[in-house]
């Protein structure tokens, strides 16, 4: 079933538990093709993980499962979104900044020049990884996002 997120979902923002609501992009239907939910129905979901990413190394994720549709409970798979870390780009980052300075510092000073402008350097590179690139797990509102059923669904029609 696929299902329009009516609300935007971040890592940074929700935690395990909350609730998030949303819409059948297509109507859900039986086996035998009878529409059982229409295209529209309400549907109702949980964030089941959210692990922002860290600051310089580590991915994030954002999970979410849809627990009922118009009221009616159902079992689906859960959808994961990740965003991997920045690793090696904090690296170069931290690197390339200690070497400039170093090499800025022994143009000017000497050798005790290029000490102090690698250090300088390193805490310019260490300020800019830090600073750039830390982009959130985000599922934005109107995203479609596709769930399985894991159970079959048991609806009662009334007349």
């Amino acid at each position: 079933m696929t299902v329009t997120i009516t609300e935007q979902l971040s890592a940074s923002h929700n935690n395990v538990g909350d609730g998030f609501t949303g819409v059948l992009a297509a109507p859900l239907r039986s086996s035998g093709g009878a529409t059982i939910f229409p295209r529209g129905a309400h549907v109702v979901g949980t964030v089941v993980a959210a692990k922002g990413r860290g600051r310089f190394k580590g991915s994030g994720a954002l999970g979410i499962a849809v627990t009922s549709i118009s009221g009616t409970p159902v079992s689906v798979t859960s959808y994961e979104k990740d965003q991997s870390g920045k690793g090696k780009r904090t690296a170069g980052f931290i690197g390339g900044g200690a070497g400039g300075g170093a090499l800025i510092g022994g143009l000017a000073g000497g050798g005790k020049g290029a000490l102090i402008g690698g250090l300088l350097g390193a805490g310019a590179g260490t300020a800019g990884a830090a600073f750039t690139g830390n982009k959130d797990v985000v599922i934005p509102s109107e995203s479609t996002v596709t769930f399985h059923l894991t159970a079959p669904v048991t609806v009662t029609l009334r007349d």
